[in-house]
């Protein structure tokens, strides 16, 4: 495959699981003891982007809740919205950008191919 396609290609995939892992994340930002996901990006010759999960184990906050034997220790998310909600906008953004890239390579192959007929 020609690389000023696959490269977004490569980068579009990896966003979109950042983005993926991000949502995961903010959606079980209440549940207790949920542990977060991060998403780590590397590069992959001869072009590309390799996306790979990992749990945080970095145990969450720990509350205490009136149950049936008296006060417990409840452990909560260990995500953190405030950083969550901007890496998010920041993959959004990253994702875009690629698009883009992608859309003006597929414009400019076209030209070529124009050129060539």
């Amino acid at each position: 495959m020609i690389s000023a396609l696959q490269s977004p290609l490569s980068a579009i995939q990896a966003y979109s699981t950042r983005i993926a892992a991000n949502s995961n994340n903010i959606a079980n930002s209440a549940t207790p003891e949920f542990k977060r996901d991060r998403v780590t990006l590397s590069d992959v010759q001869p072009t590309g982007v390799k996306a790979e999960i990992s749990k945080i184990s970095v145990p969450g906050p720990i509350i205490y809740e009136k149950t049936s034997n008296g006060l417990e220790p409840i452990e909560q998310s260990n995500v953190d919205l405030g950083r969550e909600l901007p890496e998010m906008m920041l993959n959004s953004h990253f994702f875009k950008a690629n698009i883009k890239t992608l859309q003006t390579a597929d414009e400019l192959l076209g030209s070529v191919l124009d050129l060539k007929a």
